[in-house]
């Protein structure tokens, strides 16, 4: 917006940003690539040679080979990496078991509670096999 107003109206720069309400700073800000590379390979590595260490195991190897990176930059690239590790086994589902089996079971209980309620009259006959 600051720039549309810069070239709409030639006003300055400083002039426009004030109008639009952005700061200077966001203005001029340029991000700097940090080049974790470095970090994540060698976590990679840790992880492949050591599979059951967790983030703060390899935070702290990191750290006793001369990483100076904080534990958030740490985790963060831990996550992106798809390092995380699960804290429980995953529990089974009974419903989840035999889904075809339960769908039988239930349709056949709905039919026959369905045939039942439309019969006006019974007999010990109609009951028998």
């Amino acid at each position: 917006m600051a720039h549309y107003l810069q070239e709409a109206y030639s006003v300055s720069l400083r002039r426009s940003l004030r109008i639009s309400n952005v700061s200077p700073c966001m203005w001029y800000y340029k991000k700097r690539d940090r080049g974790d590379q470095l970090l994540r390979m060698r976590m990679k590595e840790i992880a492949a040679i050591r599979v059951r260490y967790g983030f703060e195991r390899i935070l702290i190897m990191l750290r006793r080979e001369g990483f100076r990176d904080n534990h958030k930059r740490v985790y963060r690239v831990y996550r992106e990496e798809g390092l995380n590790l699960r804290s429980k086994r995953p529990r089974r589902s009974r419903s989840g078991a035999h889904p075809l089996e339960r769908w039988i079971l239930q349709q056949s209980i709905g039919c026959g509670a369905w045939t039942f309620s439309k019969m006006p009259y019974s007999t010990d006959s109609d009951f028998a096999s």
